[in-house]
């Protein structure tokens, strides 16, 4: 199971314990900003994308922010082409609704970053591998428990809501 895949790779940060399981779905944006109680940017969504030469790129947006495509391909030089589903499975070990940063399969196919519209917040929530799952961290924390490549500028909408 993903999410027990994932409970093992945060015991090594002292963080297994802190996964919340929700008996309501947290597979969308809106739906894990409710069952958390916090406003939907304050998620952090995993999108997965196609990189260059077969590596995919997991990148982790606050919930009120898109890809911005002329962004994206100045930063990693290619498209901004998402994943299918049996691919972000395969690639990842997640389903889509719990995709997440932690307990990939294999890192050396997968980079993950973490774009800027996350840093305004103290807390973000991402999944932990279903769509009944997610942990409360920092940003900062975040970077760390992903092993983030870097921090992005790749996003788009979330500068106009004025939040």
């Amino acid at each position: 199971m993903s999410v027990q895949k994932v409970r093992e790779y945060l015991k090594q940060y002292g963080r297994d314990g802190d996964i919340v399981e929700h008996k309501a779905s947290t597979a969308t944006v809106e739906e894990a900003a409710a069952a958390f109680g916090v406003e939907p940017a304050q998620i952090a969504k995993t999108m997965a994308f196609h990189g260059k030469d077969g590596h995919v790129l997991l990148v982790l947006f606050a919930g009120d922010a898109r890809a911005d495509n002329h962004k994206f391909k100045t930063f990693f030089g290619c498209k901004s082409s998402m994943l299918k589903p049996d691919e972000v499975l395969r690639y990842t070990g997640h389903p889509v609704g719990g995709v997440c940063p932690f307990a990939l399969p294999d890192e050396s196919l997968v980079s993950v970053y973490l774009d800027i519209s996350l840093k305004r917040f103290a807390t973000v929530y991402p999944a932990c591998g279903s769509g009944h799952t997610g942990i409360a961290v920092t940003p900062e924390d975040l970077f760390v428990l992903a092993h983030a490549q870097a921090w992005t500028d790749v996003g788009r909408d979330w500068r106009e809501s004025g939040t």
